[in-house]
Order: C-alpha cells, then sequence, then structure tokens
C-alpha cells in the first residue's frame, strides 16, 4: 500500500505540473523494481498455487507501467470504466438482446457512440452521414483520426 501511495502522489503531482515526465520516469523505474521484488520472490516459493500466480504477474508486469512512459496514459483504468458505463447501464435497462445479429448491431452502435462523445461529435450526424453514405452505395464515414483514417485507407 505504501508503494501504491507514492505512486499516485507523483503522479497526481506530474499531473498537476510540479515536476517534468523524466522526473516522473525515474521515479517509476524505481518503484517498479521495488513492486517487482514480492512477484519475483513469490514465484520461488515453495507453494506451487503461489509460485504459478506470482510467474503470471511477471508476464505482464510491463503493462501496468505503460503510464510512466506514455504521455497521456494514465495510471487508472477510470476513462475505459467511464466509456463503458453507458454501454453497461443500457444493457442492465433493456435486457440486452435476443439474437448475435442483434448483439453485433448493438455493439457496434455502442462503439460509434461512445466514440463520437469522446471526440465531441454529434452522433445524429454521424449516423445520418452514415445512412446517406449506404443509400449512394459509399464507403461509411470514418470515425477514426484524419491520419489514422487515411492509413486505413
Amino acid at each position: 500500500m505504501k508503494q501504491s501511495h507514492r505512486l499516485f502522489h507523483d503522479w497526481h503531482r506530474i499531473r498537476d505540473g510540479t515536476p517534468d515526465r523524466e522526473t516522473l520516469g525515474k521515479r517509476m523505474a524505481r518503484l517498479r523494481r521495488e513492486v517487482r521484488q514480492t512477484p519475483e520472490e513469490g514465484s520461488k516459493c515453495g507453494c506451487a498455487k503461489t509460485s504459478a500466480t506470482c510467474w503470471q504477474i511477471l508476464k505482464v508486469e510491463e503493462g501496468p507501467w505503460t503510464f510512466a512512459r506514455v504521455e497521456g496514459i494514465e495510471p487508472t483504468n477510470n476513462a475505459a470504466e467511464r466509456a463503458l458505463r453507458f454501454a453497461v447501464l443500457w444493457r442492465r435497462i433493456s435486457g440486452g438482446t435476443d439474437s448475435e445479429g442483434g448483439s453485433r448491431f448493438v455493439g457496434r452502435m455502442l462503439s460509434a457512440v461512445a466514440t463520437c462523445r469522446r471526440r465531441k461529435l454529434n452522433v445524429l450526424v454521424y449516423l445520418t452521414r452514415c445512412h446517406e453514405a449506404r443509400l449512394r452505395g459509399e464507403s461509411t464515414p470514418s470515425l477514426l483520426p484524419a491520419s489514422k483514417a487515411s492509413q486505413a485507407a
């Protein structure tokens, strides 16, 4: 817990602009070494179940530290949780779907709605453009940022 508190204390300082990202990288590298010691020790213990769990943790150990290397990534999954909240609430209220096709449609619609909201686009305008493009036999407008959309084409 002390290590977790240190991580978020440093993260909040970086987010508020106190030290720079290079300082965060150095602090997180030190903290990462400390945090890594526990599963390394656990992987060598005599309990097969504990050892296996620690090996699994070590296999994915790099992922949670992405925020220290990549600007714009946070050390929590709050953004992902917020993005999924609408879909979870919709499923709870509606009872979900009864078919594979319905599930695919809902998944695509919820994805489009979440992307439009995140990019501050009007959902109705986007869906109307998609429908019009389909009627004209054209490809649907992309929700990818301009640089990625041109690469995908």
